[in-house]
Order: structure tokens, then C-alpha cells, then sequence
């Protein structure tokens, strides 16, 4: 496809060319801008949701890092700290139990044997499709009777759930182009299946595993709404703890929590971009 705009094209084809520029650029600004916002706001030097006169003509007293070191609990409220340590337990674990489930669905559902492939791919991907509320809403009955609710494992379990199908959707990407003759050419020289897979199939797999697994990652490390209603005060995550800042008191802290949320995002989505780009490579889909 081309990417400039050839000398013959009528007037129409100009419109539409720079017309679908202008509205991507104006689509681009629209979802950036908050992030534009918010960071600055952040190394406010005063407890101010607004950008102070100090700020606005650049003075550097207008800006600090005092909200950071609230954060870090500099002003003797560790809630927030604690709130991120236990994401970074909740998150890690859910996202080894999603990939680890995920990796194996998505093998076992590129065999051509498997009875209800579609059913079963529906299934295992339906926490993407279902409304996050009713799936909250379900865990939580079900966690009830069953003394789940309110605990680590619970928490870590409801997470698990949410990150499989991102996990299941990568691998199962992934394996579309994986050639089935290397395994059987693996077992045929007396290859056992677990030797195969670790051997032959994982590597070739890795780019979409790990995709997947830091998509599952982020979905754990963001989600409020399940941890909400499953978990308890010992599994307060750092998402739950924004919440709290914004409904029960305004906390700048929250400037700061969100831009070091979006600087991890960014870590997390440049490293998929720079996976894809890999896994292209070893498929042959791209020269570089």
C-alpha cells in the first residue's frame, strides 16, 4: 500500500487523504491529552489539582517531587506503598497462572482432534466478551461458598481468570504459523512430549507467550472492579487504593500513582511492539 500521495490523484482521493489524517491526528490528541495532563500536574509543589501561576510561568518552586515521596510514604501514610506491594504479589502470581493455563489451553486447542474447538475457545475467552460486573458479581457467590472470598488465593485466582484469554489469543496467534512437521520430526528421533515441547515448540512460541502473559500482567495490575468484591483490606491493590482516593478524600497522590501506572504501561506495550516485531522475524515475515 502506498504511503504518499501520488501526483494523479483527483481531488476526491486528496480530500480523503488529508481529511483521514487530520481525524486520526485529532483522535490521537483527544486519547493523549490527559496523559498530557496529568503528568505535569504530579510535580505540583502544592496540594492543587490545577496548575498553580508558579507552574504556569515555569518557576521551578512551582514543581516538586512531593507527591512521589508521599507515595513512598514520606509523610508517614504507607497505605499507598503497601497498596503496591500487594500488587506487585497479586499481579506476578496471576500472571504465572495465566500463562502457564493459557499456554497449555491454546496448545491443546491447535490440535486438530479436539472435539468443540469454537465452544470451548468462547469459553475460555469469555471474561474478555462478559461485562466485568457480572463476572465480579458471579466469583463472588461462588467464593463465598466456598471460603475463597477475602483471601490472596482467591484475589489471585479471580485474576488468573481475567488474564487467560489474552494469554489463549497470543499463543494460539503464535502457533497459527508453527510447523506441526518439527514436532513429529522431534518424535520420530525419540523425542518424549516434554522434551518436545520444551525443546522444539517453546521457543518458537515465546514471542506470544510473553505477550500474553504481560497483557494478562496488566489486567491484573489495573483491575479494581473484581478485586472490589473478592477480595478484602489485606488485598488492597494499588487500583483500589486510587479509588479510595477518589471517592473518600482527594489525594494528589493520585498524579503520581497515575503517571508512574503510565510509564509502567508504556515499559509493558513497547516491550509487546518489540516481541511482535521478533516473532515476524523468526516466522519470516519481515526482512529485518
Amino acid at each position: 500500500m502506498a504511503t504518499t500521495l501520488p501526483p494523479y490523484a483527483t481531488t476526491g482521493q486528496k480530500i480523503w487523504y488529508y481529511g483521514f489524517r487530520v481525524f486520526c491526528g485529532l483522535v490521537f490528541f483527544y486519547l493523549i491529552f490527559p496523559i498530557l495532563i496529568v503528568i505535569p500536574l504530579s510535580f505540583n509543589a502544592q496540594d492543587f489539582f490545577t496548575f498553580t501561576p508558579e507552574m504556569l510561568r515555569l518557576d521551578p518552586e512551582g514543581y516538586s517531587l512531593k507527591h512521589y515521596k508521599d507515595f513512598l510514604g514520606a509523610n508517614g501514610d504507607y497505605s499507598w506503598l503497601q497498596a503496591f506491594s500487594n500488587s506487585l504479589i497479586i499481579a506476578p502470581l496471576a500472571t504465572l497462572l495465566s500463562v502457564s493455563l493459557g499456554t497449555l489451553a491454546a496448545i491443546g486447542l491447535s490440535q486438530p482432534h479436539v472435539p468443540f474447538k469454537r465452544q470451548i475457545m468462547a469459553l475460555l475467552i469469555s471474561p474478555m466478551i462478559v461485562p466485568l460486573i457480572i463476572t465480579s458479581a458471579g466469583m463472588f457467590f461462588f467464593y463465598s461458598s466456598v471460603s475463597l472470598q477475602g483471601t490472596l488465593f482467591g484475589v489471585v485466582l479471580a485474576h488468573a481468570a481475567l488474564g487467560i484469554p489474552f494469554v489463549i489469543i497470543t499463543v494460539t496467534a503464535t502457533l497459527s504459523s508453527f510447523d506441526t512437521s518439527l514436532t513429529r520430526a522431534a518424535a520420530n528421533m525419540g523425542a518424549d512430549p516434554v522434551t518436545t515441547f520444551f525443546k522444539i515448540q517453546m521457543p518458537l512460541i515465546l514471542p506470544g507467550v510473553i505477550s500474553g502473559g504481560l497483557f494478562a500482567f496488566i489486567t491484573s495490575f489495573d483491575e479494581v472492579v473484581v478485586v472490589l468484591l473478592v477480595g478484602s483490606a489485606g488485598q488492597k491493590t494499588l487500583p483500589w487504593q486510587m479509588f479510595i482516593g477518589l471517592r473518600e478524600q482527594i489525594s494528589p497522590t493520585i498524579l503520581a500513582v497515575a503517571t508512574i501506572l503510565v510509564v509502567i504501561s508504556i515499559a509493558l506495550l513497547t516491550t509487546v511492539e518489540l516481541l511482535r516485531r521478533r516473532s515476524e522475524r523468526l516466522r519470516g515475515m519481515s526482512p529485518g
